[in-house]
């Protein structure tokens, strides 16, 4: 299920909220240069959190959401 309609299954989306700093500090692992306000997430600004991790990543935006979806 998606009820949010961003292409990430909702049990996904929960797990990473439960998990979330273990998840941001993976991410800044892999990606050298983002900090924790790159990484903060506000409801409802998905496309622009997306788009800003990819100018700091330099990575296609589908890249970015299946390491997140591999992650989880």
């Amino acid at each position: 299920m998606d009820v949010n309609n961003n292409n990430i299954n909702d049990q996904t989306e929960l797990r990473a909220r439960g998990n979330w700093n273990e998840i941001k500090g993976q991410a800044k692992q892999k990606w050298g240069n983002l900090t924790d306000d790159d990484l903060t997430y506000n409801e409802g600004e998905q496309d622009e959190w997306f788009g800003r991790l990819q100018h700091k990543t330099g990575e296609a935006i589908d890249d970015i959401k299946a390491w997140f979806h591999r992650t989880f």
